[in-house]
This record gives structure tokens, sequence and C-alpha cells, in this order.
């Protein structure tokens, strides 16, 4: 990176939570940064919070309607002149069981965690190429790799989203492109403080073995450390960001009891 010409990066999903995280990141590391997401009026606070004008682009936008998606991205291009790095961070979830999910709520939460990383994908790619490469990371979860209940979209889509996150590894690797996912377990966000009710939180804290909720900012280290150039030879991978949750199997209460009163 010159001084003349920062790098560049797009972060969808971007006006609250890991998506500004990660975007006061690439900030905090002399990059440009366009934020997009569907909100408004928080995109609109989020860009006044960074009170970084020159070097912030605040996009309005649904990641699953392909038409706005082609619009904004090309805008990235025309602002910056440039495209290094895209984290797919927007997403939706429905957390009810089974046979209660409506079909419209599978069909939305789909469009958005899985259809919308494509969409800006394909419409990424090209400017990443002509910038010389660069790097993809989509936020995935850690119920793409283990089943919980009431997650029956909201999985499947992140589940898909991991095996996307291979196959483009594989198909743009040529272009000098790499693509990783960030799996987040349970993370302090206010969607997890709003639906986590004490008794879900105290199973999360007995099920992790470093026993907390996940921080942002944590997540948006690992997110940025996956675009930058320190992760050049990592593609086609899944980080699991999660505590240890996903490593656990079962007995680890017990063993905390165990070691507390032996």
């Amino acid at each position: 990176m010159t001084a003349s010409s920062p790098k560049v990066a797009l972060v969808t999903g971007a006006a609250r939570g890991i998506g500004l995280k990660t975007a006061r990141r690439f900030l905090d590391s002399g990059w440009r940064v366009a934020l997009l997401d569907l909100d408004d009026e928080a995109l609109r606070q989020a860009i006044e919070q960074l009170a970084q004008p020159e070097r912030t682009l605040a996009l309005h936008c649904d990641v699953a309607d392909t038409n706005s998606i082609a619009s904004d991205v090309a805008a990235v291009g025309k602002r910056f002149g440039r495209l290094d790095a895209v984290v797919n961070n927007a997403g939706v979830a429905v957390f009810k069981p089974l046979m209660e999910t409506t079909p419209a709520e599978w069909n939305r939460v789909i469009e958005v965690n899985l259809t919308g990383p494509f969409l800006v994908i394909q419409a990424a790619v090209p400017l990443l190429r002509d910038s010389g490469g660069g790097a993809i990371v989509n936020v995935t979860s850690i119920s793409a790799l283990r089943a919980s209940t009431l997650r029956a979209a909201y999985g499947s889509s992140k589940a898909g989203l991991a095996h996307l996150t291979k196959q483009c590894a594989v198909e743009l690797a040529s272009l000098g492109i790499r693509v990783n996912g960030v799996a987040p377990g349970p993370v302090e966000t206010a969607m997890a403080k709003a639906v986590h009710t004490p008794a879900i939180r105290a199973d999360y804290h007995d099920a992790i073995p470093l026993g907390r909720y996940g921080l942002e900012q944590e997540l948006a280290e690992a997110i940025y450390f996956l675009c930058s150039d320190r992760s050049s030879y990592i593609t086609g991978q899944i980080l699991a960001v999660d505590g240890g949750f996903d490593a656990a199997g079962i007995g680890l209460p017990t063993l905390r009891g165990e070691r507390r009163n032996g």
C-alpha cells in the first residue's frame, strides 16, 4: 500500500456490530472503506461516527437485490479506483422451530445469507482482479458447523455460505483472489443481547472452553487478518472464532466442576 493509493475494502452489513467494527479496523490500518447496509439511518449514523468522509463511502443496498449490488459495487470503483477486499457480513436470522418456519422466512434467509454474498462476489471479482487480486471473507457462523434448535433456515444458509467460500477459493485463485470464511461463535452483539436469555447465556458459558462470549473487535481482528497480506497463503479455509465451542464435546461443565472441587 502506498500513500497515494491506499487499499480499499467493501464491508456489507457495516452499519453496526461486527461489520462496523471491521470497517473501523480497516480504517485504523490506513485503508479506505465502502460501508454497505440496508438500514439507511443506521448507515448514516455509522458514517458520522467514523468521521472520515474522505476515506469512507456509504452504500444503501439490499444484498439480495441483483441490480442494486451491481451498481453499488461499481460505485466503489468509481469513487476509490480500486478494490482489494470484500467482507460479506450482512445477514438475517429467523430463530423458529422447523415446523413453524414459513417458506417466506426460509426464502428471505437464503436470499440474504447465501444469495447475497454470491451476488456481491460476482459483482466484485472484476474490480478485485483489475486491482491485482485481493481477498474475500465471508462471515458464516458456528451454526454452519454445529446444528442447534431453531436454526433450520439460518444454519442451512450459513452452511451453504461456508461451501460457497471453498468453491470460490478454488475458482478465483488463478485471479490472485483468496477466499476464506470466519465462523463466529456466540458474540456480544446487540442481537445476542436481545435474544439470548440468561439461561441460554449460562448454557453457552458452560459449553465454551474459554467460558465467555466473543467480542465484536475479536471478530474484526480475524476478518482483517484474512484480508491482509499476513494471510497471503491462506485460502479456502473457515476459521472458527468461537472460544473453542466447535472443538468441545460433552462433559466440559462436569470437568470444570471436578477441577473446582478437587
